[in-house]
């Protein structure tokens, strides 16, 4: 158990560290969700192939329909989340994104018949205690970010819901032969998308190029794989309450590469994002429930 949450813990982190190469990058963000997908299925094609040939069978397209919805929601989540992001206030979007807890209870329940125990209630209940408290300091709703924060809600149910399916789906094929053709069918669907705004085909700089390969292998390859697989391994609930732990992660981040200093609530919202996760995971008492 220990042991699977540290992965989690690490899987957050490197999830965390999108928000620093999309800042830095210049590419659209549309073609940059594609190329991060293209790049992270590319890198993990040699373990698909592997496992692929272990399993001694033809391959079609019934082995690879369990990945096709969550694809298309991961492809959708990127680019909601792209467009919801410049819409509205960094505060807004943050908060929405975080939200994630509030709504993975009824996915999970709806497509697997997993609901929250005691501990992940009381730990969801203090964690995102955190996340309004933050809001509070910096969120501000008008008519101007309306639309923006509408959009970042739909970014934020379409990511949970990728997750709960990467739940229900935990009994199919294994890791490598399912979040492999999963990128595929994200990086070819935001890559279709992608061209009715930008011409793939232009000149890219050096460093433009380091960022998306960035994005690709950290936050993709490293991050979303162990997000999958922690849903395989690890209870629902406790993957959405230890994956707010990101924000703990990008304000740090953002305050060593970008100078971005956090606002003082930052600091206790983070003690209680770490305060409910600590209680999600507590043991059970002898006889409890």
């Amino acid at each position: 158990m220990v042991s699977k949450l540290v992965i989690l813990i690490v899987g957050a982190f490197c999830c965390s560290t999108s928000v620093i190469f999309i800042k830095l990058s210049t590419e659209h963000p549309i073609l940059l969700a594609a190329y991060r997908l293209l790049i992270a299925s590319a890198a993990l094609t040699p373990p698909f192939l592997r496992d692929l040939k272990r399993q001694g069978e033809s391959y079609h397209f019934r082995k690879i329909r369990s990945s096709i919805l969550p694809g298309v929601v991961l492809g959708l989540h990127f680019i909601a989340w792209n467009m919801g992001a410049r819409m509205t206030l960094a505060a807004n979007s943050t908060l929405i994104v975080n939200m994630v807890p509030v709504v993975m209870p009824f996915l999970l329940f709806a497509l697997s018949g997993e609901g929250p125990n005691r501990r992940e209630i009381l730990g969801t209940v203090v964690a995102m205690s955190g996340v309004a408290l933050l809001g509070s300091v910096d969120v501000h709703i008008s008519r101007t970010t309306f639309l923006g924060d509408l959009v970042c809600f739909l970014s934020m149910v379409l990511f949970a819901l990728y997750l709960a399916l990467a739940r229900k789906n935990r009994s199919g094929s294994n890791l490598w032969l399912y979040v492999v053709p999963l990128y595929y069918v994200a990086g070819i669907f935001c890559l279709i998308v992608g061209v009715f705004f930008q011409n793939p085909l232009k000149p890219y700089t050096m460093e433009d190029l380091l960022y998306i390969a960035g994005l690709g292998i950290v936050p993709t390859v490293v991050g979303h794989t162990i997000l999958n697989y922690s849903m395989r391994k690890l209870r629902g609930q406790l993957v959405s309450i230890a994956i707010l732990s990101q924000f703990i992660f990008a304000g740090i981040m953002g305050y060593v590469f970008l100078r971005e200093i956090p606002h003082p609530v930052f600091y206790i919202s983070s003690a209680l994002l770490a305060g409910g996760g600590i209680v999600a995971v507590l043991p059970k008492k002898a006889g409890g429930t």
